[in-house]
């Protein structure tokens, strides 16, 4: 019984998290969560993965994540323009990869082409409490 309601916990915590992710990038992008787990020997903190679709020319809106979130993007197919805190911004290529510290504000975010569609791979480590993993900012 004590198990059943610690999976419904983290179900329940897994899909708000992952419905702040979705509601944050509204701006020709799509959100797809991909994984989302409790990490074992870290009292505390999850990992929660998630796609970023971005059609041709899409964007997303600047942004913050969560203050406890560090951030691993792997670009998994097109090329990523992104822009991280004070850092020019850079054009990554299917294959590569960036990060983002606690705290990092998200500058640009978007699809380097007019006419092809790229995907994103967000990892996340952050604390299991955090509910609103993405922020726009205005």
């Amino acid at each position: 019984m004590k198990l059943h309601s610690i999976l419904l916990s983290l179900v329940a915590a897994a899909s708000m998290a992952f419905a702040g992710v979705a509601a944050a990038h509204d701006a020709g992008d799509t959100v797809k969560p991909n994984f989302s787990r409790a990490i074992p020997n870290i009292p505390g903190k999850s990992l929660i993965a998630v796609e970023v679709l971005y059609p041709p020319g899409g964007a997303s809106h600047a942004h913050t994540h969560a203050k406890s979130a560090f951030i691993y993007a792997y670009v998994v197919s097109g090329s990523v323009v992104s822009k991280v805190n004070d850092e020019p911004e850079h054009v990554y290529k299917a294959g590569e990869s960036f990060f983002e510290e606690p705290g990092s504000l998200h500058a640009v975010s978007r699809n380097a082409s007019k006419t092809k569609p790229a995907k994103l791979l967000a990892v996340f480590v952050v604390d299991s409490n955090d509910k609103e993993l993405t922020t726009n900012v205005k």
